[in-house]
């Protein structure tokens, strides 16, 4: 059993589903050669694959180019279904950042045959949370920046306006194709500069002072 840990508290949320967003950076997908979609792009992560800020991103053998992805995510309290913007805006409870670790050539191969890409996303250790704070406790504004360094010099960083769909219209999005439950997790998508990372890299991430997120790669 995984869970997401309460800034400045002692609770915690058992994690149900782990649901991700991809190309919601315009810059991003534009330096991946990809086009921008419609709607948003969504894919799922396993639970099995959380690990924490201080533990240890462990390299695949059957890779040798994983790439960080920082993201702003969002946790969800309550049960939605087909919800209107206004029930999904609610259905946040809480804002986090994490690192949606990627097999860049695993995945490079599968998108040639039109396959998953379960084997590049949901490998061990490949999804690393921070501290999440309640909502209750701060509104996003979207004018935050989030951020990535790998050993002390940044990688990513961007305003989270920058996001081409909103939380609360991914949330709404997601909650038309699935029920979404207390404790899933929604990962939003990264912005511009994803790179390889080595083994003994040092990553830092943050949101404008908020949270903040250091592991190392084994």
């Amino acid at each position: 059993m995984k869970t997401v840990k309460i800034k400045n508290s002692d609770k915690e949320t058992t994690i149900g589903k782990i649901v991700c967003v991809g190309r919601n950076y315009a810059e991003h997908a534009h330096e991946l050669g990809n086009s921008i979609p419609e709607k948003p792009v969504v894919f799922l992560k396993t639970v099995s694959s959380v690990i924490y800020s201080g533990d240890k991103i462990v390299y695949p053998a059957y890779s040798n180019d994983m790439h960080h992805e920082v993201e702003l995510v969002l946790l969800i309290g309550e049960v939605i279904k087909d919800a209107d913007l206004e029930t999904s805006e609610k259905a946040i409870t809480g804002y986090g950042i994490g690192l949606d670790m990627t097999l860049r050539d695993v995945q490079s191969e599968l998108k040639k045959k039109g396959f998953p890409w379960t084997t590049a996303k949901c490998f061990d250790t490949s999804t690393v949370l921070s501290d999440f704070i309640e909502k209750k406790f701060y509104q996003l504004t979207l004018d935050e920046t989030i951020s990535l360094k790998v050993n002390g010099e940044y990688r990513q960083k961007d305003q989270l306006s920058k996001m081409l769909h909103k939380p609360a219209g991914i949330v709404q999005y997601i909650s038309s194709l699935m029920k979404l439950e207390h404790g899933d997790l929604i990962f939003t998508g990264t912005p511009k500069g994803v790179n390889k990372v080595e083994s003994g890299d040092k990553l830092t991430a943050e949101l404008d002072g908020l949270l903040k997120l250091e592991c190392s790669v084994r």
